[in-house]
């Protein structure tokens, strides 16, 4: 998850989700021999092919698919595994595709574009399967809630980057690098979003001063388009050719201004940014955000997972539930719609009072607090002072939700949802319900990050509450 117009604070790494590609300790050694040819076994988590050499060392190949016969150059080695890439593919899978970007293998965005999006989707039930079943979960039936295959991206940060010869680069970082990978289109942003890189571009080279430019940030809501410019430092002529570019492309320009405490300033008005959620049987509600808070990336998803939601815990009037990290209102509000009494809960004040907002103006009754959902005495409280809740939303950062887990072993609620956006700390957390008692009922797995190793994924869990 991210934010819009502010960086992400630091979070401690899980340990455990099989995504980082140079784990901790010694730095890994540069090669350049041949360990090839090499038959692909199958995908690791991060989607990278993975075979074994001649002497049975582990070799992890970048773009590689189940199947397939490479010649490969390793280009670092370990104690315990190589990582190379294709020299050349002697045989072919079935399910490899052109990749429709194409920047594809340079930026870092998209790095499952040469997978077909059917098998995308099985090889990240599977990754959900197999983190699982390391914590003795065995999952049967995992459900898929699918999107759009293109055009899903409705928010972007883009980097901006002078060179040494003075050409101006616009696009995003290369994998596991902070080189700048200038982008001429982006196939996975939503369209009028695409159709802004080729100004941005001709704009940036016409600035006197694009050093001063840190990043931009890109978002598409259903009424407008916002461009957000983080500069460094204000220049004056630059200002005026930003605003001509806004007036002229109708898009809301806002710029972060300032180095080390960059403060938002409008070009205009502030826009209104809403996030609009339709659910069958409700009345259409809309949640309004500012920059810096969270918004999921996929909206056509995110309203279906939100219906999911809906779907699993079926709140009847009168019924208590707990939505633990709620963000803008994102699962409160349609659960309020549905009649429960519904109690918000999250780390950040100001989220706290956006949601107020929200359940006022869509005529809502939604209680909230502040409360540190990461620290045991916090969460202990607060499920002891909303012991008679029918059941739990939580929707976690990365870090997960142990703590809330752990505590809900001792404090047990008759229905729990998780939503993850990492399958290693889900499955760590399910390990504390499981082992206390409660049941999985329910896995699905949304697109949510089509094209990329990264995963939306849900699961609904029960217990026998006396």
């Amino acid at each position: 998850m991210a934010m819009l117009g502010k960086r992400r604070p630091p979070r401690p790494a899980s340990g455990h989700s099989g995504l980082a590609r140079t784990p901790g300790g010694k730095a890994p050694h540069t090669a350049t021999e041949d360990a090839s040819p090499l038959v692909i076994e199958r995908l690791a988590h991060d989607g990278r092919g993975v075979a074994h050499s001649a002497n049975g060392k582990t070799v992890f190949v970048d773009q590689a698919l189940p199947g397939e016969h490479v010649d490969v150059a390793v280009h670092l080695t370990r104690k315990r595994f190589d990582e190379a890439h294709i020299k050349s593919l002697l045989t072919t899978s079935e399910q490899r595709v052109t990749p429709p970007c194409p920047h594809f293998g340079h930026c870092g965005g998209c790095d499952l574009q040469h997978l077909n999006v059917d098998a995308q989707r099985a090889h990240k039930r599977d990754v959900v399967r197999d983190l699982f079943a390391r914590q003795g979960i065995t999952l049967k039936d995992i459900g898929s809630i699918q999107g759009d295959d293109q055009g899903y991206r409705r928010r972007a940060r883009l980097g901006v980057k002078v060179d040494s010869q003075g050409n101006t680069r616009l696009g995003f970082r290369a994998a596991h690098s902070h080189r700048l990978v200038d982008i001429e289109r982006c196939p996975v942003l939503v369209d009028s979003l695409q159709q802004l890189l080729t100004p941005l571009r001709e704009l940036l080279e016409s600035l006197d001063a694009p050093r001063q430019v840190g990043h931009i940030e890109l978002l598409a809501t259903a009424t407008t388009q916002v461009v957000l410019v983080r500069q460094l430092k204000e220049h004056s002529q630059d200002a005026e050719r930003w605003q001509a570019f806004a007036q002229h492309q109708q898009v809301a320009l806002g710029t972060w201004l300032g180095r080390d405490t960059p403060t938002l300033h409008w070009n205009s008005a502030a826009p209104v940014l809403e996030e609009s959620l339709v659910l069958d049987g409700q009345t259409p509600l809309s949640l309004s955000f500012a920059p810096g808070d969270f918004l999921q990336v996929n909206a056509q998803v995110n309203q279906q997972i939100v219906a999911r939601v809906i779907e699993w815990l079926a709140p009847q009037p009168e019924q208590k539930i707990l939505d633990l990290f709620a963000g803008i209102g994102n699962f409160s509000l349609p659960i309020a719609a549905a009649g429960a009494k519904v109690h918000a809960v999250e780390g950040n004040p100001a989220m706290v009072a956006r949601i107020a907002i929200n359940a006022k103006h869509n005529e809502l009754m939604v209680s909230g607090q502040q409360a540190d959902l990461s620290d045991p005495g916090s969460v202990k409280q607060l499920l002891d002072e909303h012991a008679d809740s029918d059941a739990l939303v939580l929707d976690p950062p990365r870090s997960g939700g142990e703590a809330i887990c752990q505590a809900l072993a001792r404090h047990p609620v008759a229905k729990v949802v998780y939503i993850s956006c990492d399958p290693a700390t889900l499955a760590r957390d399910a390990a504390h319900l499981v082992h206390a008692g409660y049941r999985v009922k329910q896995v699905a797995v949304a697109d949510m990050f089509l094209h990329t190793a990264h995963m939306e994924t849900l699961v609904l869990f029960e217990a026998d509450v006396d």
